[in-house]
């Protein structure tokens, strides 16, 4: 709230002096239409003066006297004796309202004065007492209860509880209810009382109605559901992608980094925090889902970023008591984009990868994802190939006796993997050799050890886990058990070989198989980084998406736990940098009026892990380079340096605590030294190196808190979006919330200081020059004004923001959360505004000029076209006289067509189908109309060339004309030759079959004439005897055929007498039966074909039945082929009985003449 004071009384700055001799030298000149609105009356701050200020005097005071501030020194304030003051009070305090209560001196960010914090919430108890409201009521066991107070008496409140019970509580126990209207609501600063049930209420209320995602005003909480939600589908991006909603999801904080990102030209960060198992590994996939479909361009890139998860969770995430896919590396996936917000390329960062867990795995817990699905889901080409067994054959896999995890499928998750590494391009070479590296170390896990003598000297057994891991190493047995059993020890000239113990040589076998799958590790994310490789098209604006191990705490945490919680503990100090400090900072050197709000500060915590000389890692390094350190000398040197440290606390034998900002942690020493050397003997380094496997000599500890400064610098330079993630139980089961889980990380995180902080705070501040050019031009004309501050003050002013609404700095303004909302929406309907008249106005402009370029052509071509028609009448001239001498022929040319088109029409309707049997007459007929046609064309091609272009036309039409009258006199042609040649073909066949007849008759002669001589009844005329050969020999009779032209005639009087001798008998008579019944069928036959064949002749050209009389005779000349064929059988058998009869006659004869 701004507060007015009288310039006798409050000292002026350098920046009001000058205004103010600004504003006499415009009075002066008397120009009332430039002044400048009033500014408002700067208020008594508290604040330290700007750096410039140095020159000032030390003794230098803002305000009056009974708001005197202590001398300001050079160098600010120097806070830190009032913290100490503080000491233990502030680290025991609470996580609600009552905090604030216990510290006396603490000011409220709602109120204007510091002294009335108890005054206000006696009041607000007071009235919810008299008005018998809704309480939040703290059991004895810790937990919040909801209940109604029924009456009072002292100190004390009967509460009648949800459930029935009626209790008393005492007035400091119980805190005031949100009205029903604001439960579940989606951001915690809509809330009228913020306080720890208030809070833990609301988040449970959405939890429960599967809304995992609640703002705390710049913090997004996500609640890990435990289950599938169908919340993350592309019709939520599009909602996001295009402002539909604004309801608090990942997709948002993604859609606001993306744009800030776009709108500020400054690069972004979205740093997901949490507990292992809050499922920040997901959170992280989501935010990348939606950056890849917003982000999405034709390269293909956002899918290589997507599939990058695949890989990078098959080798570096694996089950553990927490989680089933928790992740044992911290990875910073840093996104790059071009002008146009395309998706470019990208670079994966790791940290600390968990090597132990490659060798030693707890009870309950997996190694990494990869062992398993390898065993499961290679084919059988790549097992034979690499030698490999079922995951529980293998020591380094079956020691925590679980192998599986419920409702996952490994060798389906395999399969994915092996489409993941072809989409990042890595090729099937590569991937052979990943996976040898992969079987070598599961067969190394394997090798066993014996006792050789009475000195516990060890020897390898040799078995198949020996030859395995060699053969996949490249390299020999016995090298491999050289490097496994023993040391070499090189005094000054000479080199001894000296056998390992037992116990050394399993730790040799463990570090050689631990520093393989690091190199494994570290090479893949190199060639994931070299497929993702920035474009040249990049602009340098990027999003970094944060994912790092969560905090972890276990009964006795280990060096890995050691250096995850150190990590969180600097990240979480990076979120108090920039959600307390810098912003409360940023108020006080800017002179703006504000009570500093009180939050839990981690930097003793990281002044213990940091500061030297005498720190945790600082002696963990020192401790590491001595020889004969142990693990047990270095947990008493913490305690003789560090005991005195409120956050360190010393424990029995090798253990001690530290207490981290998500609360107290017990460490155990037990391999602290070895894991941070991190140290390979000289051996196994040679013998890496013949195998290709690099190695080096590291601390663990400089190398990790390099990585972690190097990483903050790059979240420095970055605008932060904040997640965090909550793991609502510990079962790792849906729709269970456990309240004290979920208070505690509440607790730690700070939550409710931020919304405290937000809702009192000032989260929009721009300087007096962005804020000018950006709204400035809203003002109106009478307005404006040269200098950006007066301008702000204007545009607030004109736009009637309240003045408790915002506060102007020394360089900046502040406004506080949705103030710049109306601003926005103005600026946005002015800009469209502009942009519709700028649209129409050049669409006026356009037609404007496209109608005047119109014109121009129009008359253009007008006196083109005049031109050309001159130039043409000027051709066409001499060409009128020979065009009206032609006009007559052509008419009579036309004349002559159309009497040839109607006599062949009528041509045409007498023989419709006569011209399409005989089709190669066409061809003949186009070619001899071509060759007709060239000479014509010849003799009229130059005259036509003369021609203008209408009597050109002219003359072509009756060239055209002549060709089809041609081609008519072709067709007439034509049909006349047909007709003549289907005359002669007709009269061919008729002579044929007249021949056919005449030869048939003449063999029924011979037969007849045959047998009349053998009976003797008739004797034969002289015209009609044949030769015996005649019908001794059919087919000599039927040889003998003549042409004749008419039709033979048979004398029908031949009969055979009944008088012949009885001797014949019964066979005589038969044949003479058969022979009567031929003559007849014979008679009858002749006289049907000589009425078919008159019927055919008689026919006339111009009917239209001869259309088919060839084919009619081709019928009935099969027809006499079939019969006659049946009817020279019936001939043979006839002269056969004919030959019989004849022998027995003639057998009869003898013996009479005898």
């Amino acid at each position: 709230m701004l507060l007015s004071a009288s310039p006798s009384s409050l000292a002026k700055s350098s920046l009001e002096e000058m205004l103010d001799s600004l504003r006499r030298k415009e009075e002066e000149e008397a120009k009332p239409k430039d002044l400048p609105p009033a500014l408002p009356a700067r208020p008594a701050s508290r604040a330290r003066l700007p750096p410039a200020r140095r020159s000032l005097p030390n003794n230098f005071k803002v305000g009056d006297g009974s708001n005197a501030m202590p001398e300001c020194l050079p160098n600010g304030f120097d806070c830190k004796r009032k913290e100490d003051e503080l000491g233990e009070k502030r680290r025991s305090d609470g996580f609600g309202s009552k905090k604030v209560k216990m510290m006396m001196d603490a000011d409220s960010p709602y109120l204007a004065s510091s002294g009335k914090v108890r005054e206000l919430e006696d009041d607000n108890i007071s009235y919810i007492i008299k008005k018998k409201l809704c309480v939040w009521c703290r059991q004895p066991s810790g937990l919040w209860e909801l209940g109604t107070i029924q009456s009072t008496s002292g100190e004390e409140a009967s509460v009648l509880l949800s459930n029935g019970n009626v209790i008393n509580v005492a007035r400091s126990e119980f805190v005031p209810a949100n009205p029903k209207i604001f439960e579940g609501v989606d951001d915690l600063m809509k809330l009228c009382y913020l306080n720890e049930p208030s809070v833990l209420h609301n988040i449970k209320f959405r939890h429960s109605q599967d809304m995992i995602y609640t703002k705390a005003g710049p913090i997004l909480i996500a609640v890990n559901p435990f289950k599938d939600l169908q919340i993350f589908g592309n019709d939520r991006i599009s909602a996001y992608k295009q402002k539909f909603t604004n309801s608090p999801h990942v997709f948002a904080v993604a859609d606001e980094a993306f744009t800030k990102m776009m709108r500020d030209e400054a690069n972004q960060s979205i740093i997901i925090s949490g507990e292992s198992g809050s499922g920040k590994t997901e959170t992280a996939k989501i935010a990348m889902q939606y950056l890849a479909a917003v982000g999405r361009s034709n390269r293909g890139t956002e899918e290589k970023i997507l599939q990058t998860n695949h890989v990078l969770e098959a080798f570096g995430n694996a089950k553990t008591s927490r989680n089933e896919n928790s992740s044992r590396f911290g990875k910073l996936i840093e996104i790059h984009f071009s002008t146009m917000g395309k998706i470019y390329g990208a670079k994966v960062q790791t940290f600390l990868i968990e090597k132990s867990r490659v060798v030693q795995l707890a009870s309950g817990e997996r190694s990494y994802h990869i062992f398993y699905q390898l065993c499961a889901g290679s084919s059988f080409g790549l097992k034979e190939r690499l030698n490999l067994r079922a995951a529980s054959y293998y020591k380094y896999l079956n020691q925590s006796e679980c192998l599986m995890i419920d409702g996952i499928d490994d060798a389906k998750k395999f399969h994915q993997l092996m489409k993941a590494l072809d989409i990042v391009q890595i090729c099937k070479e590569d991937q052979e050799l990943i996976f040898k590296v992969l079987a070598a170390i599961l067969w190394l896990g394997n090798i066993s050890f014996k006792v050789a003598d009475s000195e516990n000297d060890i020897e390898v057994l040799d078995d198949e886990a020996v030859t395995s891991a060699a053969r996949l190493m490249g390299c020999s047995s016995q090298a491999l058990k050289a490097a496994l059993s023993t040391k070499k020890i090189q005094p000054e000239k000479d080199t001894n070989t000296k056998k390992l113990i037992l116990q050394q040589a399993i730790q040799t076998r463990d570090e050689i198989a631990k520093f393989m799958y690091e190199n494994l590790f570290n090479w893949i994310v190199d060639q994931i980084n070299r497929s993702l490789q920035v474009g040249k098209r990049c602009t340098g604006k990027s999003i970094n998406i944060l994912d790092i191990t969560g905090f972890e705490s276990f009964q006795k945490s280990s060096f890995e736990q050691f250096c995850i919680n150190y990590a969180n503990e600097r990240l979480q100090q990076h979120l108090n940098r920039h959600l307390f400090k810098q912003e409360q900072e940023d108020y006080e050197s800017d002179g703006i009026e504000w009570t500093k709000i009180y939050f839990k500060d981690n930097q003793e915590c990281l002044d213990l892990f940091e500061r030297k000389p005498h720190s945790l890692l600082s002696l963990l390094d020192e401790e590491s380079n001595l020889p004969k350190a142990s693990d047990l000398t270095f947990a008493n040197k913490l305690k003789q340096h560090l005991g005195t440290n409120p956050c360190f606390k010393g424990e029995r034998g090798r253990a001690f605590s530290v207490r981290h900002y998500e609360g107290e942690v017990l460490y155990d020493t037990n391999g602290f030294l070895e894991k941070n050397r991190d140290f390979m003997p000289s051996d196994s380094v040679q013998f890496l190196a013949s195998c290709a496997v690099d190695s080096q000599e590291q601390s663990v500890c400089k190398k990790f808190k390099g990585q972690l400064f190097n990483l903050i610098d790059q979240l420095e330079c970055t605008t932060p979006h904040f997640i965090r993630c909550i793991r609502p139980n510990t079962k790792q089961l849906p729709d269970i919330y456990d309240e004290d889980l979920v208070l505690q990380q509440l607790k730690c995180s700070g939550i409710l200081e931020v919304v405290r902080t937000s809702r009192a705070g000032y989260p929009t501040r721009m300087t007096h020059q962005e804020f000018s050019t950006r709204y400035g031009f809203l003002l109106s004309e009478a307005n404006k004004y040269q200098d950006p501050l007066s301008t702000s003050v204007a545009i607030l002013q004109q736009f009637n923001i309240p003045s408790e609404m915002y506060q102007f700095g020394y360089t900046k303004l502040y406004l506080r959360a949705g103030q710049t909302g109306s601003l926005e929406l103005k600026r946005k309907q002015v800009l469209q505004g502009i942009v519709v008249v700028q649209k129409y106005f050049r669409g006026y402009q356009a037609r404007s000029y496209f109608q005047e370029l119109k014109k121009g052509v129009a008359t253009f071509q007008s006196f083109v076209r005049g031109e050309i028609t001159r130039r043409k009448f000027g051709v066409m001239k001499p060409s009128i006289t020979i065009y009206s001498k032609n006009l007559e022929e052509i008419q009579a040319i036309i004349q002559l067509q159309s009497v040839i088109r109607g006599w062949l029409a009528r041509k045409d309707a007498s023989t419709p189908n006569g011209f399409k049997s005989y089709p190669e007459n066409a061809k003949h007929r186009r070619k001899s109309l071509v060759k007709m046609l060239e000479v014509k064309q010849d003799i009229s091609k130059e005259r036509v060339q003369n021609l203008p272009s209408p009597l050109a036309q002219l003359q072509r039409r009756v060239d055209k004309a002549e060709e089809e009258n041609a081609k008519l006199r072709e067709q007439l042609k034509q049909s006349e030759r047909k007709w003549a040649e289907y005359e002669a073909k007709m009269k061919s066949m008729e002579e044929a079959w007249q021949k056919q007849r005449a030869s048939l008759q003449m063999s029924l002669v011979a037969a007849r004439k045959s047998l009349a001589s053998d009976s003797g009844n008739t004797q034969p005329t002289r015209n009609e005897v044949l030769s015996p050969r005649y019908y001794g020999s059919e087919d000599a009779t039927l040889g003998s055929r003549t042409a004749v032209n008419t039709p033979i005639k048979f004398s029908s009087n031949f009969a055979v007498s009944d008088g012949g001798r009885e001797a014949n008998g019964i066979r005589e008579r038969g044949t003479s039966g058969t022979l009567s019944s031929l003559m007849k069928e014979f008679d009858q036959r002749r006289q049907n074909f000589d009425d078919e064949v008159k019927a055919l002749n008689d026919v006339k050209p111009g009917n239209s039945t001869t259309t088919n009389s060839i084919e009619e005779f081709r019928k009935l000349k099969q027809s006499f082929e079939g019969w006659k064929k049946q009817y020279k059988v019936r001939l043979r058998e006839t002269k056969a009985k004919l030959h019989e009869a004849d022998k027995s006659r003639r057998t009869w004869w003898g013996k009479l003449k005898n």
